[in-house]
């Protein structure tokens, strides 16, 4: 089985991620998509994270209707700071039998080469680039790379940080949120303070 894994904080996860991913299951060889719910990211300060159970259990709460797109704590076992290549090294290791891709925006592609290891992540594995505004210039070694597929997904431009933002300011962010995820967001007063 061909399995995309879509890492993040989830902080929350919101209807960008969801579109990205239910494009990639849609409109892409992928089978299935993993979103792997990171619990520390090392580029992210962890105080600003919520809990990991409960981004997990929104990641639950958001795909539950998607039946091509599973979550996955996988990274919850993993020695921390979490790194991609280790990551993979284990999902590899634990399910042989599957290919496992990964799906990052042209954003993140522009510092793949500050990734730890990236040389071994790009030998092993395809990568899934969805498009992003202002993503800036591709490194030149990533521009025609046989293991990277641009995949035309809609250009979404929403970040859970101005949803945790507008939350504090008391400001409506339903249509960016999964409804469970929001009433969940609402129920326990996140991202209030």
């Amino acid at each position: 089985m061909k399995i995309g894994l879509y890492f993040g904080t989830f902080n929350p996860i919101h209807i960008g991620h969801l579109i990205i991913a239910n494009h990639m299951a849609e409109h892409s060889d992928l089978d299935q998509i993993w979103m792997v719910v990171t619990p520390h990211n090392p580029h992210k300060q962890k105080s600003s994270l919520l809990d990991d159970y409960h981004r997990l259990h929104m990641v639950h709460l958001a795909t539950e209707d998607f039946p091509k797109i599973k979550p996955s704590d996988i990274e919850f076992k993993l020695p921390q700071p979490n790194y991609t290549v280790n990551t993979l090294a284990h999902l590899q290791e634990k399910f042989p039998k599957n290919e496992f891709s990964l799906i990052m925006g042209e954003d993140n592609l522009n510092s793949l080469h500050k990734w730890k290891n990236y040389e071994v992540i790009l030998q092993n594995h395809n990568i899934y680039v969805y498009p992003r505004l202002n993503s800036g210039e591709i490194d030149e070694q990533f521009v025609n790379h046989p293991k990277i597929h641009r995949v035309g997904a809609p250009v979404i431009e929403l970040s859970s940080t101005f949803i945790r933002e507008s939350i504090k300011k008391g400001k409506n962010v339903v249509p960016m949120l999964p409804n469970k995820v929001w009433e969940y967001v609402e129920h326990n007063l996140f991202y209030k303070k």
